[in-house]
């Protein structure tokens, strides 16, 4: 079994208690890597009280989710913001002018198709009533599908986990209640939970022993 330790305290850790959970989100956000697509405060602020997107805000989360699958958050922004600029600067939104910022043909259809019928896309998102019945909506969008709709659902303002292998490991070695005992100690939704200790994962201050499980 794999073991969990965390660079802040120097020890192993068997659970992520309220005091811990609390000490990471302050290390990540002081030293400026608490963002995701936005602030960790922008994030918690829409888990708490989703908004309601205009048409463009909704393609736009759709066009970081695609991107970001896959490829390193560092340069998943800077490409998102490089299209966006474009897109906001030309209206001319097709693969000629897309590709060369971002040569993933998939995806450039993806965010072309998606740019395109925005309304379309947002209002049928809007449309729907339940959580369950959103999430299945965001898994039919282009090049979302069944893995990045809770990244995407998340962004939204739904209390999902993003669930990626980072979280997984987690679950494996502090087990499946993780989420449900933090959000009952910290009073946060599980979905910001999720992008804190993702976070911590990824830039090393909650590491696995062996590295890989």
């Amino acid at each position: 079994m794999a073991q969990l330790s965390c660079t802040l305290t120097g020890k192993p850790v068997k659970k992520i208690t309220a005091s811990l959970f609390f000490a990471l989100e302050k290390y990540i956000i002081d030293s400026g890597l608490g963002e995701d697509k936005d602030s960790f405060e922008t994030i918690k602020k829409r888990l708490h009280n989703p908004p309601i997107l205009n048409a463009e805000e909704f393609a736009e989360e759709c066009v970081y989710v695609i991107l970001a699958g896959g490829f390193r958050q560092k340069i998943a922004k800077r490409k998102y913001r490089e299209i966006m600029d474009f897109i906001y600067g030309s209206g001319d939104v097709c693969e000629k002018n897309l590709l060369p910022i971002f040569g993933n043909v998939n995806k450039i259809r993806a965010i072309i198709k998606i740019w395109n019928s925005r309304e379309n896309y947002r209002n049928g998102f809007y449309e729907l009533k339940t959580e369950n019945e959103k999430l299945s909506y965001l898994a039919t969008l282009p090049h979302i599908g069944e893995i990045t709709k809770n990244h995407i659902a998340r962004n939204l303002g739904i209390n999902v986990v993003k669930h990626d292998v980072w979280i997984q490991r987690l679950e494996l070695v502090l087990g499946n209640k993780m989420f449900a005992q933090l959000e009952k100690d910290t009073g946060l939704n599980r979905g910001y939970i999720d992008v804190v200790l993702w976070k911590a994962c990824q830039i090393g201050i909650l590491n696995f022993n062996p590295a890989h499980l």
